[in-house]
């Protein structure tokens, strides 16, 4: 008897254990379908480690841009990659004086395809900014340019972001400096 009660415990143990991962699984799938009926511009704002970037866009006017059909790729510099900059060097940019070095440097981080990262391959990939940047992979490492990939795939109805650790300036752009 003891026996039949505990395997009679034991199968219901995992059965909810079943049901548990089942649900879980549903709530990953359903956060992850939201996060794709929002565009490039939602899903950047929605992470705090963009909030620079989304900044930024603004004082650029690319927000509409972003919240087109696209598709787009957008490679993200998170709040610490701006932070990287030197010193003043943002607060600057984001002056409307600036805002055409703003705005060439952010294009430089869009591509006008959507790339999951499935997809990358080594080699030249042109942005909306006019010059390409080098993509390199290599055990199992993605850099653009000479940021590095630390994240991927966060979708969006209209394209996808991939997070990087550097601001890229394209060549030929200079930063502004204090006069």
């Amino acid at each position: 008897m003891k026996h039949k009660l505990s395997a009679i415990a034991l199968a219901g143990l995992l059965g909810l254990a079943a049901v548990r991962a089942q649900q879980q699984q549903q709530t990953q799938q359903t956060q992850q379908t939201q996060q794709q009926q929002k565009d490039i511009v939602e899903v950047a704002s929605a992470n705090q480690d963009f909030s620079t970037l989304v900044t930024a866009l603004k004082a650029a006017d690319l927000v509409e841009t972003l919240k087109g059909d696209g598709p787009f790729t957008v490679f993200a510099p998170t709040n610490e990659a701006f932070a990287a900059l030197p010193a003043g060097t943002l607060d600057r940019l984001l002056q409307e004086e600036h805002k055409d070095t703003l705005t060439a440097i952010l294009k430089y981080h869009v591509v006008p395809s959507r790339i999951m990262a499935a997809d990358v391959q080594p080699g030249e990939v042109k942005t909306v900014q006019g010059k390409s940047l080098n993509v390199q992979k290599q055990q199992g490492k993605v850099t653009i340019g000479k940021a590095n990939v630390t994240q991927t795939d966060l979708a969006a109805q209209n394209g996808v972001i991939h997070v990087i650790d550097k601001v890229m300036i394209p060549e030929g752009v200079t930063l502004p400096r204090d006069s």
